[in-house]
């Protein structure tokens, strides 16, 4: 099986960012992108997927949160894009439903190469802490631009803002490393490419 690894670097005048990723690691991380909120997510979509990650970011807090969030989705899904290949073999689509106490996230996903995003989630506060939740769509919604998949997301009830972004992220875990697995030799489409 070829190397399923993916280093990206991104600088611009308002981030600074490196990610490394295993796709067939463990579910180790190293996560520091100065916003703590953002590595607790991050450490449960690894966590979950199984998928190894080191990331560094250094953003314009003293903005806001959002060049960062935005610019670590960016690379995670150029990461993902370069790790995975030509596809060959990976099981292509993945699905999870996660309870977190109140809350319950349902996520399904396809590495179709076509990047859509469905996000059907509704919070009770603007923050978690000092993190901005509007952040959590513009992450997964980048992610999925740049990872180009098919992404769709709801939470049907959950009161607690903290346990709704948990329970997505968790499941968005559990559903990259269904996605991501290798389960045979060809390429999982009737076009031939992915």
């Amino acid at each position: 099986m070829a190397d399923r690894k993916a280093k990206i670097t991104r600088k611009t005048k308002e981030t600074d960012i490196s990610l490394q990723i295993n796709l067939d690691g463990e579910g180790r991380y190293e996560l520091n992108t100065g916003i703590g909120f953002l590595d607790h997510m991050l450490s449960h979509l690894s966590k979950h997927s199984k998928i190894d990650m080191t990331l560094k970011a250094k953003g314009d807090l003293d903005v806001d949160q959002h060049h960062t969030v935005e610019d670590v989705a960016i690379c995670m899904g150029e990461a993902f894009c370069q790790a995975l290949g030509d596809k060959k073999g990976i099981a292509r689509y993945g699905s999870s439903a996660v309870p977190m106490e109140d809350a319950l996230a349902n996520v399904a996903l396809d590495l179709s190469g076509r990047p859509f995003c469905v996000y059907n989630v509704e919070y009770r506060t603007e923050k978690i802490g000092d993190f901005d939740v509007e952040c959590v769509e513009e992450l997964l919604r980048s992610f999925a631009n740049h990872g180009k998949l098919n992404l769709h997301i709801t939470v049907p009830h959950g009161t607690n803002s903290h346990h709704i972004a948990e329970a997505i992220f968790k499941a968005m875990g559990q559903s990259l490393g269904q996605a991501v697995k290798i389960i045979g030799k060809d390429i999982p489409s009737t076009k031939g490419s992915l």
